[in-house]
């Protein structure tokens, strides 16, 4: 027996013909006609919408969906014509409001003709791809009302009106304002756009650009830029409170362009209070405005860098070649410092600490520093000073944050070696006359020139530390081993090593008996712990305590090596001339004046007495010891004559030793870069030797041209046979 397969019940279409009746159609659509102007008319509460969604499925169904959307169209303009009528007579205040009531009538109609004809909407209107009944609607608002002749002008100039209103500080009705703008977007972004938007930029760029001229005419930069500030803030609300969020972007731009862009270069450089003034009177708040507000423009933050980096090289020009501000090189370095902490406060609070404006102030700085040439040697004596004194009133943190301060400025020295040069011997000065205020702070600023420079810079530096310490430990074995007279002066000798102290050869002076007998019993002990060594006194270098009796008053002075000498001779003679004490101590002219000159000439301090009495030694002078000192001190301090700035010729010699030190520098450099290229051109040459050794200094093109000849000569490096701008390097 055969199994039969059970079949899905299916639902199959009518198959006899529909015929359409033209007098059903005319029947129906009376009915919908009706029933449309009832909807429109607001007496839709008594309609039945199930009867009347039922007729116009029904007339679709029957082929008359052409017919009917035709006769829809036909009605719903009928029904917008005479909307139209009612708008257009509307007067003053009233016509935007019944703008919205039409509106919002045609808007509530349109949904429940939409939901009558929904059939038709799913079907025919898909099929035959015409446009859906509520975007019918809709279009037919925008081209029978919106665009009528006599309503599109009013509309435009009624909303530009309103919004002028409100600029000049007017309250308008925001709800409306918000409704109408709304409605020309529901009608799409293409109707806001032209109709709304295009004509509200441009007239809003005629009032900004007419604003602005008044403006900067009447008010200084900060008052202005202020306005501009209040303007932008206007624009953005009311774009927020009536409008489309994409117009913000392009509402805002014209503000910028009209009342920024085109008076930036006026505003920038007003004269009394543009962007100058502001940094000389220290205007953040000012600043910050402009930063701001300028950052919105083309071009708008360089142009600010410029001007600020210009007028940062020109007050920083004026303060280093000024001559009675170079005069005390620690207020100078001062000054430099406060410049800075000016500039760096500003760019941190007025402009977000930003690294373009950051960059500028130190080209600028690093400009400006360098056209004094003894920039090198005030910010070494700054740092003597501090390091030396201390900063008054200020702990370690402080001391710390002030050479913190200083390598900002010793970043910027293109010299970096010569003020290597005037910190050794600085330095030399601290540590052998015990004046340093700790340890910890010297050590600390070695740490950060060496973070800064490496340890080649440094090494030397480190090196007289360590001599120190030897130093101590030495001197600890001297007196141990040392055995005899008890009664003889007590010394206590650093012992430096050639090449890491900036010592110059000096003439020895002849040393009190006394002191060369203790002095030859540390040479004796000395070179007998250490074979082939040698020894040399600077005698120029060293301090001395000695007792001395006035008038029955003790006292103990503290006196260089040098002062020292000239007043062991007071002990066996009352009266001295110039001769005697230079033909006695042999000390050199330059030195014995300065030392005659701090013993006879410093009130407070003139243990000795001049005749004739002045301010000038001079070679016939006669000294004498002078009884009448007083001092309320049982221990007084006599400090040496001595400039702190060097003088002329020791400037000159210090330099040509800095010139000197650079040679074997440049020629390493050369050798280094033709020993890793073999061949190169002499401009390639100058730009990699610069490139290497811009660290520590600028190496001049000359210097550069000569020391490659020399390296020539001693065969380092040949001419190329053709072509004479080649170098080659020889193995």
């Amino acid at each position: 027996m055969n199994s039969q397969k059970k079949r899905s019940p299916k639902i199959e279409p009518f198959r006899h013909r529909v015929d359409a009746d033209p007098k059903s159609f005319d029947k129906s659509w009376k009915k919908l006609e009706d029933a449309i102007r009832e909807i429109y008319n607001h007496n839709a509460s008594g309609l039945s919408f199930e009867e009347l969604y039922r007729t116009a499925y029904n007339l679709v169904l029957h082929k008359h969906g052409l017919k009917l959307y035709d006769k829809l169209t036909e009605n719903l303009k009928g029904h917008l014509k005479e909307m139209c009528r009612s708008i257009e007579d509307a007067q003053g205040s009233l016509f935007l409001e019944e703008l919205q009531r039409r509106w919002a009538d045609h808007n509530k109609a349109l949904q429940m003709i939409r939901d009558i004809l929904m059939y038709m909407d799913r079907t025919f209107i898909t099929t035959n791809k015409k446009t859906p009944v509520f975007d019918l609607g809709l279009e037919l608002w925008r081209d029978i009302v919106v665009r009528a002749p006599k309503i599109h002008g009013r509309l435009l100039d009624t909303l530009l009106e309103l919004i002028h209103r409100e600029r000049m500080g007017e309250m308008i009705n925001r709800g409306l304002m918000r409704s109408t703008t709304k409605m020309l977007m529901d009608l799409g972004s293409s109707v806001y756009h032209d109709d709304f938007e295009k004509p509200f930029l441009e007239v809003s760029a005629s009032f900004y650009s007419g604003e602005s001229q008044q403006f900067i005419e009447c008010c200084d930069c900060g008052e202005y830029l202020k306005k501009a500030e209040r303007r932008l803030a206007e624009e953005l609300e009311r774009v927020s409170q009536y409008m489309d969020a994409k117009t913000a972007d392009k509402i805002t731009s014209v503000v910028d362009t009209e009342m920024l862009a085109n008076h930036m270069q006026r505003l920038i450089l007003m004269e009394n209070s543009g962007l100058v003034n502001m940094l000389v009177d220290d205007k953040h708040e000012d600043l910050s405005r402009m930063y701001n507000l300028f950052k919105r423009v083309p071009d708008g933050h360089s142009t600010i860098r410029s001007v600020m980096a210009s007028h940062v090289k020109e007050s920083g020009k004026a303060l280093v070649s000024d001559p009675e501000k170079i005069k005390d090189p620690v207020e100078f370095v001062q000054r430099l410092l406060n410049e800075k902490d000016k500039y760096d406060e500003i760019i941190s609070i007025s402009f977000s600490n930003d690294k373009a404006f950051q960059n500028a102030l130190n080209s600028s700085f690093e400009n400006f520093i360098n056209l004094n040439n003894r920039s090198p040697e005030f910010i070494s004596l700054f740092v003597d000073d501090k390091l030396r004194k201390g900063v008054k009133g200020a702990n370690e943190e402080d001391v710390e944050t002030v050479l913190d301060k200083v390598m900002m400025l010793f970043r910027y020295l293109q010299e970096k070696d010569v003020f290597e040069k005037y910190y050794k011997q600085h330095l030399a000065k601290r540590l052998l006359s015990g004046k340093t205020t700790s340890d910890e702070a010297e050590r600390s600023m070695l740490v950060k020139l060496k973070t800064e420079c490496g340890y080649q810079f440094t090494s030397k530096l480190e090196g007289m530390f360590n001599d120190l310490k030897t130093s101590h430990d030495t001197m600890q074995s001297f007196y141990a081993n040392l055995s005899g007279d008890t009664d003889s002066p007590t010394i206590s000798v650093q012992i430096l090593t050639t090449g890491s102290w900036p010592t110059q050869p000096c003439t020895p002076c002849k040393l009190p008996p006394e002191i060369v007998d203790i002095s030859e019993k540390f040479r004796a002990f000395y070179l007998g712990t250490h074979n082939g060594r040698r020894l040399t006194w600077q005698t120029n270098m060293g301090n001395a305590d000695i007792k001395a009796t006035f008038g029955g008053r003790r006292h103990e002075l503290n006196v260089s090596t040098y002062q020292m000498c000239v007043l062991m001779l007071f002990n066996s003679a009352d009266g001295l001339t110039y001769g005697d004490i230079e033909q006695a101590t042999g000390i050199p002219y330059a030195d014995l004046k300065r030392c005659l000159q701090s013993l006879a000439c410093v009130k407070g301090k003139n243990v000795l007495r001049k005749e004739p009495m002045s301010k000038d030694i001079s070679e016939d002078d006669t000294f004498y010891y002078n009884d009448k000192f007083t001092s309320k001190l049982v221990k007084v301090k006599i400090g040496t004559v001595v400039a702190q700035k060097e003088t002329e010729p020791e400037k000159l010699e210090t330099r040509q030793r800095v010139e000197e030190d650079r040679k074997p520098q440049i020629e390493a450099a050369i050798v280094r870069i033709m020993k890793s290229r073999r061949v190169l051109d002499h401009n390639s040459i100058i730009t990699e030797v610069t490139k290497q050794l811009q660290s520590r200094f600028l190496p001049n093109p000359v210097v550069i041209k000569k020391r490659i000849e020399s390296l020539i000569e001693r065969e380092f490096l040949e001419r190329d046979k053709v072509d004479r701008k080649m170098y080659r390097y020889l193995a």
